[in-house]
């Protein structure tokens, strides 16, 4: 297994996860022109996706899903709360799948668990995909860490996990003030140190490959994101800090 992302951040997100016979992409928040420029940079086309999994309606994350999937016939999988709150008919488009956000489905060769988590959105999901050989989690556009989270992404090979503002400078920054109650709030964003201390608490064992995403460029940098997780990660693997233009290039996961 390997991934690799179009680009991370406010102004739009998209994750692709490549086994042996089966390429996802999770989220796409780009125009057509976009995606496909970015693809080119991983040596994919939208023909090589085989399915698109939605997290939530924002449109850092959806904006480019239905463009991309109707005019290149790509199944797209959402929870049903998701769906209503784009206001997309799902007859419209008979490649709409609605998922059980607590159902584990398959997609060729890989096993997708959708993972239920806090965020001002309908129904919103995270991802842990997983092969025979193994297992990587998306966490992004979560407000607050849970249990239930500490317990799912553990273990996992493979992790992307949002560290979305420094408290500081979301404070002390520009956005209205009910920007940043949402933004820093139960239902928003993770911050760097919520990011460290979940870093913390998860098994680092198994973990060959970390990125650090949603890194926001009016709120937080790379250098405040990186002192406060590199203090409690303990792990062998390189920390790589995804980009809003350039995402990062393929990252391959050895078979356990």
């Amino acid at each position: 297994m390997r991934f690799a992302s179009l680009g991370s951040g406010s102004k739009g997100n998209s994750t692709i996860i490549q086994s042996k016979t089966t390429c996802i992409m999770i989220d796409c928040g780009f125009s057509i022109k976009e995606c496909i420029k970015r693809l080119q940079r991983l040596d994919k086309t939208p023909d090589d996706i085989d399915a698109i999994l939605v997290t939530h309606e924002h449109s850092d994350h959806w904006k480019g899903v239905l463009p991309l999937a109707t005019r290149y016939s790509i199944d797209i999988f959402i929870t049903a709360g998701c769906l209503r709150a784009t206001g997309f008919d799902s007859k419209a488009y008979a490649g709409i799948n609605i998922i059980d956000s607590h159902q584990v489905f398959k997609l060729g060769d890989i096993e997708v668990k959708p993972i239920p988590v806090p965020h001002d959105a309908n129904e919103p999901v995270q991802f842990i995909l997983e092969d025979n050989e193994n297992r990587f989690g998306i966490l992004t556009d979560v407000g607050s860490i849970t249990p239930y989270i500490i317990k799912q992404y553990s273990g996992c090979n493979g992790l992307l996990i949002e560290a979305n503002h420094d408290l500081v400078l979301l404070q002390s920054g520009s956005y209205p003030r009910f920007l940043k109650d949402r933004v820093g709030g139960q239902w928003g964003h993770l911050n760097n140190q919520q990011t460290a201390a979940l870093i913390n608490e998860i098994d680092q064992s198994c973990i060959q490959q970390l990125v650090i995403g949603h890194i926001s460029l009016s709120n937080n940098n790379k250098q405040l994101a990186k002192s406060s997780i590199e203090n409690v990660y303990k792990g062998s693997a390189n920390i790589i800090y995804a980009d809003q233009e350039e995402g990062f290039d393929w990252l391959q996961l050895s078979a356990l």
